[in-house]
Formats: structure tokens, C-alpha cells, sequence
């Protein structure tokens, strides 16, 4: 995609409804040759009146909306990048750090999508840091890459002492759907937790042995990933009812897509769900995510609006 269509991208997006706050959306500077870089820096505080936030941007990145569907306690907010897309050489940064004993869900209205590229690399980094007893719960919608990106996808976890966070990733490799395969393009995945979890895998769309092999991807074409990590080793006790809740989740339809949970480290439990549709990989992981969040922190499920609309 060149320059000029992305921008045009952008402003057809904004059109459609995505805005602030504001009455009218804000105007977006001309992206420079080198790709837009979007930063945005989230932090969040709890006081005797629940937990506050505070938000700074600069670039195509922003809050849409700051939420408190569930009381003061639980912030919720809603993240969007007005033109639409990620391609070759935009950058995407997002710094979020929790105050001790406060929480906060972000989700996003729709999905990152990582468009085709003439060589130049896309990312996008994502810092998330809890400080003492803060919860996060990190819940963005699905990521598209299309065939011919070149993109990087990083994310990087620190929790002290008694914080706790629960969060996902979901990955779909071109549009099937639509007839829109991934048959060529690159994508880096990049998770790290140092000291408790660290997973990076380039996925090729032209290694069929990765994606077509019962050993790996098994043809399916959207990977879903939900952790439960704490700062604090979960005891046994915890970590068993944690993975029994998701086993019972994703047994509801057993038959549907490969599925499993397991827990590698004293402090994480993960859940793995293929398939060929990223509806079906998300209706999973939110079952999952509405099991733990009753099992691990006594809360309803209370699914963020901004998912039906």
C-alpha cells in the first residue's frame, strides 16, 4: 500500500465514526516518508477514590474513551489508531505502568492490521509494567497481518510483587474468509517476561511445513494465545483451578478447533486455541477469560461494550 493510500485509509476511517472525545475528530498531520509514529504513554493511580489514569499521545494513537462500567475501582480503556493500519515504515508505541493496587482493562473497537509492504518494516512495541497488587487486564482485538507485510509485533511483561494480569493475543494470517490467503509476507511475534516467559516466532508465509503440518498450525490460520500471569508464585491449589476453569471453557465445544492449557512456569498459565475463524477463537478465549476472572479475582465477566458495537 503506498503512502497516499494510507492517508486516504486514515481519513475514511475517521469519517466512519472512530473519534475522541471530542465533538469532531482531530486533524492528522501529513505522515512523513519515513511512516507515522504513533506513541502513547498510559498510567494509571489508585487512591481512596478508585483508580484514576492519566493518558498523553503523539501521532496517529490515542484513548477514545475512559470507562468505569464495572465502579472507580476498574478502569476501562478503549484505545484507537485513527488511520487504520500499520504498513512499512510506521511505528507504533505503547507504554502502559500501573500504580500499586490499581486496575485497568484496555481493549481496542477493531482490529491492528498490518498491510502489504514494499520492503520497509512495521511495528508496533507494547510496554506493560504493575506495580504491587495492580491488576491488568490487556484485551485487544485480533491482529490481521496481510499477505506481503513485514511486520513485528512486541510485547514486553513486568510485574512486582503481588500484581497480577490476564491477556491475549490473537493472530489471523490474511483474510480466508474473503479468499485472501497468506501466501507470502512476514510477521514476528515477540513476547517477553523476563526471568518467567519468552517466546518469539517469525511466521513466513511461504513455510508450509510451519503452517500446513499437524506439528505446527495444522492449516488453520488464526492463533489465539490468553495468559494469567503473577508477579507472586500461584500456588498449586490456584494454578489447578485455573487451569480446570479453562479446560471446562474450551470444552464446551471440544470439537470445534484444537485447544489446550497448560502452566510452564509457577507464575503463568496459558491457553493455546487454532482456527479458521477469529470469531470462534475469540467467543473461546473470552470463555476462558470470564472463568478466570470469577475464579482469580471474584468479578463477573463483564465484557466491554465496545465488542458489540
Amino acid at each position: 500500500m503506498d503512502r497516499d493510500a494510507h492517508h486516504r485509509l486514515g481519513a475514511s476511517r475517521l469519517a466512519s465514526g472512530v473519534t475522541t472525545d471530542c465533538e469532531s475528530p482531530p486533524a492528522l498531520p501529513a505522515p512523513a516518508a519515513s511512516g507515522w509514529h504513533g506513541e502513547l504513554s498510559l498510567r494509571y493511580q489508585r487512591d481512596a477514590a478508585g483508580t484514576g489514569a492519566h493518558d498523553r499521545h503523539s501521532g496517529p494513537l490515542r484513548v477514545l474513551k475512559r470507562l468505569y462500567p464495572e465502579g472507580p475501582a476498574i478502569c476501562h480503556h478503549v484505545l484507537v489508531h485513527p488511520p487504520g493500519g500499520v504498513v512499512g515504515g510506521d511505528r507504533l508505541d505503547i507504554d502502559v505502568e500501573l500504580g500499586s493496587g490499581s486496575h485497568a482493562l484496555i481493549t481496542t473497537p477493531g482490529a491492528t492490521r498490518f498491510y502489504r509492504s514494499d520492503g520497509a518494516l512495521a511495528q508496533q512495541s507494547v510496554s506493560l509494567r504493575l506495580g504491587a497488587d495492580a491488576r491488568l487486564e490487556w484485551l485487544p482485538l485480533e491482529t490481521i497481518a496481510h499477505a506481503g507485510c513485514q511486520a513485528e509485533n512486541r510485547l514486553r511483561l513486568a510485574l512486582a510483587p503481588g500484581a497480577e494480569m490476564m491477556g491475549w493475543d490473537v493472530l489471523a494470517l490474511g483474510l480466508p474468509a474473503a479468499g485472501a490467503g497468506f501466501e507470502r509476507g512476514s510477521y514476528l511475534q515477540h513476547i517477553e517476561w523476563p526471568g518467567v516467559w519468552q517466546e518469539r516466532a517469525r511466521i513466513d508465509g511461504a513455510d508450509t511445513r510451519l503452517l500446513d503440518s499437524p506439528l505446527g498450525w495444522a492449516g488453520h490460520r488464526v492463533l489465539g494465545t490468553l495468559w494469567f500471569g503473577a508477579g507472586t508464585a500461584l500456588g498449586s491449589a490456584r494454578r489447578d483451578a485455573l487451569l480446570d476453569g479453562a479446560r471446562e471453557a474450551l470444552m464446551l465445544d471440544a470439537d470445534a478447533w484444537p485447544a489446550g492449557a497448560s502452566s510452564p512456569h509457577d507464575g503463568l498459565v496459558l491457553v493455546r486455541v487454532l482456527g479458521a475463524r477469529t470469531e470462534g477463537v475469540l467467543q473461546r478465549l473470552e470463555r476462558v477469560r470470564a472463568a478466570w476472572r470469577q475464579l482469580a479475582w471474584g468479578l463477573p465477566a463483564n465484557r466491554p461494550r465496545v465488542w458489540s458495537t
